[in-house]
């Protein structure tokens, strides 16, 4: 440090929720150092702008907070000081107009994550922020310092404060690859085994549907199942056909519930509803017509319900032949067409992950509890969402939790 008397904060981990407690700490008298492992920083936060940088949700902050599920009683106080508005005026402070999509979603006017981000940085550095790429964390010497591995070999730095922002498990190449929960979990701290979210998973097509029909999309359908609990979900939309099962934004927002299911039973079977706007009837009605003698019945099923393609495919594939020959059996399987899942995706492939750092394990400003001045932000804490940018929203949102908690600690508001 050059002046000793300035405290000197050191946030491990250079992605969102690491880079915005160090915009927050920015405003307070500390030296605040970002150690990355990677060679960059800012690399999953880019790779989200590949699909036009949703960075919040414009939806009015109850539903908001009810996105987060069973962690919302931890989050909503955090969400409150860090909400959607505030993520499109830290945009707006940096330079940026938003806009609300159709679905509500918010992006950048120019849908790019790049531009945002050096902006974000070329504050971040013009403010005396240190950036130290190529360090990976290693844990603490005896003496309490921070150990690092870096190209000039392992090093020891003091800090007198800690923010760990070291991310989940998702997309391990861009750095979150969980490294960090066998440093934590030998310091006697509570660690829940990571776990994919919003995430793809495997069915058990045949090698014939998967060879022809694999990265298909199955558009406006409507997926339903029932939890162990009797919780009933059901939601439309769209997904796409994988080599080995199926994943998409319709797959995404039911992973929890998925996943869960099939942790408890091994298995889970869904129902897909290929016609949300026809009842069974109607179908019905349709396949009882007379058919011409010189028409096949899957011919005849095709030009009365126009299905063709990967949605007829997949009906094939979800059916005995005998279903598909009688018209009432399969009216009803176009409503609830089963499709067994076997098994999320793996980590790596997920767009984020659960578990993490449990909040007992927590101050409700973050600091864990049996080890002073050290904070914990963003995926790395248990917590999970659904895509829409309820992600981003709340990384940010416990980033400036635990600045916040730091500046708290250390006596310095």
């Amino acid at each position: 440090m050059s002046d000793l008397s300035i405290p000197h904060i050191a946030i491990i981990g250079g992605g969102a929720a690491g880079l915005m407690a160090a915009d927050i700490l920015r405003a307070y008298p500390v030296q605040v150092s970002i150690y990355e492992a990677k060679p960059s920083v800012g690399r999953k936060f880019l790779l989200a702008g590949k699909g036009g940088m949703n960075i919040t949700h414009s939806e009015d902050f109850d539903a908001f907070c009810q996105r987060y599920g069973a962690e919302k009683p931890f989050l909503q106080p955090m969400l409150e000081q860090f909400n959607n508005q505030a993520v499109r005026d830290w945009m707006q402070g940096l330079g940026f107009d938003s806009f609300v999509g159709s679905s509500g979603r918010v992006f950048p006017t120019d849908m790019k994550a790049a531009p945002l981000l050096r902006a974000w940085l070329h504050r971040l550095r013009e403010s005396g922020i240190k950036i130290c790429v190529r360090h990976r964390w290693l844990g603490w010497t005896n003496e309490s310092k921070l150990k690092f591995a870096t190209p000039e070999g392992v090093q020891h730095i003091a800090a007198d404060a800690v923010i760990l922002a070291c991310g989940g498990g998702s997309w391990p190449q861009l750095g979150s690859d969980g490294a960090w929960q066998s440093v934590l979990q030998a310091q006697g701290i509570s660690v829940k085994p990571l776990q994919a979210a919003n995430c793809g998973f495997d069915s058990l097509w045949s090698s014939s549907f998967s060879q022809e029909f694999a990265g298909q999309p199955i558009k406006s359908a409507v997926l339903a199942f029932t939890d162990a609990q009797g919780n009933a979900y059901r939601k439309q939309g769209d997904f796409v056909i994988t080599a080995t099962g199926i994943e998409g934004s319709l797959i995404y927002a039911l992973s929890r519930p998925l996943r869960e299911f099939i942790h408890q039973n091994g298995k889970v079977t869904v129902y897909l509803d290929l016609f949300p706007h026809k009842t069974v009837e109607q179908l019905y009605t349709l396949l009882s017509k007379p058919r011409a003698a010189s028409l096949s019945w899957s011919s005849f099923v095709r030009k009365q319900l126009g299905i063709q393609g990967v949605k007829a495919a997949l009906l094939r594939e979800c059916t005995t032949k005998q279903q598909m020959q009688d018209a009432k059996q399969l009216a009803s399987l176009l409503k609830a067409l089963p499709i067994t899942l076997t098994q999320t995706r793996p980590i790596a492939e997920a767009i984020s992950s659960a578990g993490g750092v449990e909040w007992s394990a927590l101050t409700a400003d973050l600091q864990l509890k049996n080890r002073p001045k050290v904070f914990c932000a963003g995926e790395m804490i248990d917590w999970e969402a659904p895509t829409g940018g309820y992600l981003l929203t709340a990384c940010f949102a416990t980033a400036k939790c635990a600045a916040l908690g730091v500046v708290r600690e250390l006596g310095l508001n």
